[in-house]
Formats: C-alpha cells, sequence, structure tokens
C-alpha cells in the first residue's frame, strides 16, 4: 500500500509522504480500516463502548 493518501496530524496537510512536507512531522493513513461484518469481536468492542 505504497501509493495511499496520508495526513499530517500536525498540520492536516494531504500527502503521498511519511514526513509532512510542510512541517516535517509524521503522517497517518487517511483511509478507513476494513470492515467486516464477519468481525467475531465486534460484540465486544460495542460493549467496551457502551459500558462506559
Amino acid at each position: 500500500m505504497r501509493f495511499q493518501l496520508r495526513k499530517c496530524t500536525k498540520c492536516f496537510h494531504y500527502t503521498l509522504k511519511d514526513k509532512c512536507p510542510k512541517c516535517k512531522e509524521d503522517t497517518i493513513s487517511a483511509h478507513p480500516a476494513k470492515f467486516s461484518p464477519d468481525d467475531k469481536y465486534m460484540k465486544y468492542r460495542l460493549a467496551e463502548r457502551y459500558n462506559q
């Protein structure tokens, strides 16, 4: 997944690089995690979210 869009956490600039060209901070993936309807741990994550 070399050419996925990335986002700087400091200045919110979008880039394809691992470091932001504007502020030289690390970037994170701008894409959400994959969703699977067969997720066997979904009930545990939902229970933790609503029991707080």
